[in-house]
């Protein structure tokens, strides 16, 4: 598969996320679209690796996002879990601006080391 059209840039704010949900080759997967502080574009797993809740409804902050739930806080570079509870990483995507077209290719799954 390649990169799938995810949303528009304009659709994400700077430090705010968006919930897609996009078709790879195992299905469908919750992705969290996601611009940092300096209005970069990240795609994430949408699922916390602690208490598998929406991380796109967390808070974003430099270059981390903090799940509602219970607080845990996930490199958007990196999907490393950088503070309890959690301390599983979550899946990050490749990212492709195309004009106004923000491209994820789900397939190409970048899964960090559980060691951070």
């Amino acid at each position: 598969m390649s990169a799938r059209q995810a949303c528009l840039a304009s659709d994400v704010a700077v430090g705010q996320a968006v919930r897609v949900e996009l078709t790879g080759e195992r299905g469908p997967i919750p992705v969290a679209v996601v611009r940092d502080d300096d209005g970069d574009l990240h795609a994430i797993s949408d699922l916390c690796s602690h208490g598998a809740v929406s991380l796109s409804d967390g808070e974003v902050e430099g270059y981390t996002i903090e799940c509602w739930l219970h607080g845990s806080r996930f490199d958007l570079r990196t999907g490393a879990a950088l503070g309890l509870p959690a301390t599983r990483p979550v899946p990050v995507y490749p990212v492709t601006v195309d004009g106004e077209h923000v491209l994820v290719d789900v397939d190409a799954v970048h899964r960090p080391s559980e060691e951070n």
